[in-house]
């Protein structure tokens, strides 16, 4: 079975020690809609976070 995920968008926002809860939230909460949230610190700029949204 392959299991295919899609992009659906991304952002770079200003990071802050706290985003990684509301990734947490999201992901708790939405999981059964097929979304999954992601989070990572931005290569370039480490004071920048990159949001992605996927379908699962």
């Amino acid at each position: 079975m392959e299991s295919k995920i899609e992009v659906l968008s991304t952002v770079k926002i200003q990071h802050s020690p706290d985003l990684y809860k509301v990734v947490d939230a999201l992901n708790r909460t939405l999981k059964e809609n097929d979304l999954m949230f992601g989070l990572a610190l931005d290569q370039q700029d480490k004071n920048k976070a990159i949001f992605t949204i996927y379908r699962t």
